[in-house]
């Protein structure tokens, strides 16, 4: 914040401990908080050592790469990456006792050795398909797979600390056919003599609203950010606090005449007499280019104007209208936020550009800075 910057993404630590304590309580079990893709945009550290901070038994990241970033920022606590390339180097996940997840007998091997060479026992996490077409030991591959885990685990080399899956997200029938398939990994897994600690099939959304689903762990994502992983339920239904107001500021006003063009193309022009503030944030910041014209807002002083204009890599426009005479340079501009603050959700976003809010939020750029904010929400239209 040395060049005091344009753009901000407050992050609510509060927001996020509560949320993972909410979850921990609603789940009844142990809870993973993934934090991949920089903690879903709201910046990887602060994410992981809140959730951490909020009763969750462990951290969830895509790859080794972002697990080793943690570990360079001195995150100490148990961290678990699945997404392994075919010429990955577990040494240093080994090592630096990153438990990892592995979904195929080549990838295990890879992992032994590294144990070897560490002189450390390699945790792992045991990945089957259960019918996502995704990552994961397909279900003809159980029993070979199976049976050199057990004899890693006898020579010392290998903890299979857990099992999981990913659902989905299919619907109900689906689910519980998943479900059935996970039950048989574990039941065979069993007859090889290991029994893992972790079972873990659901993430967010079948957290909160499948029970028979979360065996005893759960991989909470977006809502330990405070979002809603349904399309037809809020934060608020669910007990969610969003953690992200993303914010920038007013750096110039102008007053113009009716008919004034505004930004590239003039796909807009004023109707009336009007004034304009120009904000620093673009679609180089993650600010989708496609909500001009599309009926996005954001809050000055407090109050829902409309975004006008095409937005530019850099800025874009709002009508300030009547406030124009309450309104100064630097008066701060809220993007989204906790609508139950009167911000703007970031589901307006996500709703107009036909997507989700996790890709929302996972693509706010690196310009914007991610402010930590221990307070019961962040953000303020002061």
């Amino acid at each position: 914040m040395r060049t005091g910057s344009m753009r901000v993404a407050e992050i609510s630590t509060y927001a996020i401990r509560q949320n993972v304590a909410h979850l921990r309580a609603l789940t009844g079990g142990n809870v993973i908080v993934v934090a991949k893709a920089g903690g879903y945009g709201h910046g990887a550290l602060i994410a992981a050592e809140a959730a951490m901070a909020g009763g969750a038994v462990m951290v969830g990241v895509a790859d080794l790469e972002e697990a080793l970033a943690l570990r360079d920022q001195g995150f100490t606590h148990p961290l678990l990456c699945w997404l392994h390339g075919p010429r990955t180097d577990f040494v240093a996940a080994v090592a630096e006792e990153i438990e990892l997840g592995v979904s195929s007998q080549c990838q295990l091997d890879a992992i032994a050795d590294a144990a070897r060479e560490t002189g450390k026992r390699a945790s792992v996490h045991i990945k089957v398909d259960t019918g996502l077409s995704r990552n994961g030991v397909q279900e003809p591959d159980w029993p070979a797979m199976f049976a050199r885990i057990a004899e890693l685990e006898a020579e010392g080399l290998v903890h299979s600390r857990g099992i999981f899956s990913h659902l989905a997200n299919a619907g109900d029938d689906n689910d519980r056919l998943q479900a059935a398939c996970f039950d048989r990994a574990i039941a065979l897994l069993a007859e090889y003599g290991v029994e893992p600690e972790m079972q873990h099939l659901a993430a967010s959304a079948a957290a909160i609203g499948s029970p028979h689903l979360r065996y005893n762990t759960v991989r909470i994502g977006v809502a330990a950010y405070g979002l809603s992983p349904y399309a037809d339920k809020t934060s608020a239904q669910l007990g969610l606090v969003p953690a992200m107001t993303l914010r920038s500021e007013i750096i110039a006003l102008r007053g113009v005449p009716a008919g004034t063009g505004v930004s590239y193309g003039y796909n807009h022009v004023c109707e009336t007499a009007t004034t304009l503030a120009l904000v620093p944030m673009g679609y180089a910041d993650g600010m989708p280019r496609a909500l001009n014209g599309a009926g996005a807002w954001v809050t000055v002083a407090g109050e829902p104007r409309p975004i006008v204009g095409r937005i530019g890599m850099d800025q874009f426009i709002v009508d300030v209208g009547p406030l124009a005479g309450r309104l100064s340079l630097g008066d701060t501009v809220v993007l989204f936020g906790d609508p139950e603050r009167g911000h703007p959700p970031v589901e307006i976003w996500s709703g107009l550009m036909r997507t989700i809010n996790y890709e929302i939020i996972a693509g706010i750029g690196p310009r914007v800075v991610r402010v930590a904010i221990d307070a019961d929400s962040a953000g303020s239209d002061a």
